[in-house]
């Protein structure tokens, strides 16, 4: 027995994720193309796609996996709508900014919780990341009781990874849970090392194709399934960019590509 997982993508790294009948969505963000987020007076980001789905058009929404809230491309104003009344799972700044909401909780690295949704339980347990320096972020593994079993007795799960470069204590999570889909956040996006500074050196706050299948590799993961590599100049690494970088990895077969407003069975 395997968890049932479809994926809905609606753009960047907002997806709905269908898990057993259970409706989740990642990073809510719904902010129309071309509108341009300042980020200091000489930095701003400026989204380039609409989204796949209105909010108008969104199933029922039974809980948030919000990776970090302190930046747009992951939270905008309209996806702050979605946040009152349900369960928010993010990081620990995170819940204190988004207070005085009582169904967000937030998570410190491998800290786990296990909680009703939907009348279906779940065990949500945060995962370490690294992005932007001085910022929390955290990643998901998704388990249940009714997940079944896989490589070599493990709990099934599946794994979100939120904003995030290679961490090589990820690897962690294969020797706790085996890995059916992992849902990773890509683009090879950077950001200067002075945000007042657009000109400073940039570095890298998410994964490129390699890194990704690095990891996906470390964590003995069936499939993998890439979101966040398209519709922002901050982003360095696209969609063919990517196919290239996993055929020299060889985990083409292996890899789910996702279509913008359409459920993909993954699982």
């Amino acid at each position: 027995m395997v968890p049932t997982l479809n994926i809905t993508h609606i753009g960047t790294a907002t997806a709905i994720l269908e898990i057993n009948g259970v409706n989740m969505l990642t990073d809510p963000f719904f902010s129309p193309a071309g509108t341009s987020f300042p980020m200091t007076d000489k930095f701003s980001l400026k989204v380039e796609d609409d989204p796949a789905l209105r909010l108008d058009q969104l199933p029922v929404i039974d809980a948030v996996l919000l990776s970090h809230e302190d930046h747009v491309d992951n939270l905008d104003d309209l996806g702050r709508r979605l946040l009152d009344g349900r369960r928010v799972f993010t990081t620990v700044d995170g819940a204190k900014n988004l207070s005085p909401r009582p169904a967000v909780h937030g998570f410190e690295p491998w800290e786990e919780m296990e909680v009703t949704i939907a009348g279906k339980k779940f065990q949500v347990i945060g995962t370490p990341t690294k992005h932007v320096d001085g910022n929390e972020c955290t990643g998901f593994i998704l388990t249940g009781e009714d997940f079944g079993h896989g490589r070599d007795g493990l709990p099934n799960a599946i794994y979100f990874s939120g904003d995030t470069v290679y961490v090589e204590e990820l690897k962690q999570m294969a020797e706790r849970f085996h890995i059916c889909a992992a849902i990773v956040n890509l683009g090879n996006a950077h950001a200067p090392t002075d945000m007042t500074d657009p000109s400073s050196p940039p570095y890298q706050i998410t994964m490129d194709g390699k890194q990704a299948a690095q990891l996906f590799r470390k964590i003995k993961a069936d499939y993998l399934v890439p979101m966040h590599y398209e519709s922002w100049h901050h982003f360095t690494q696209f969609g063919q960019e990517l196919r290239q970088a996993f055929q020299e990895e060889g985990i083409s077969d292996q890899v789910c590509w996702l279509k913008p407003g359409e459920p993909v069975k993954v699982l």
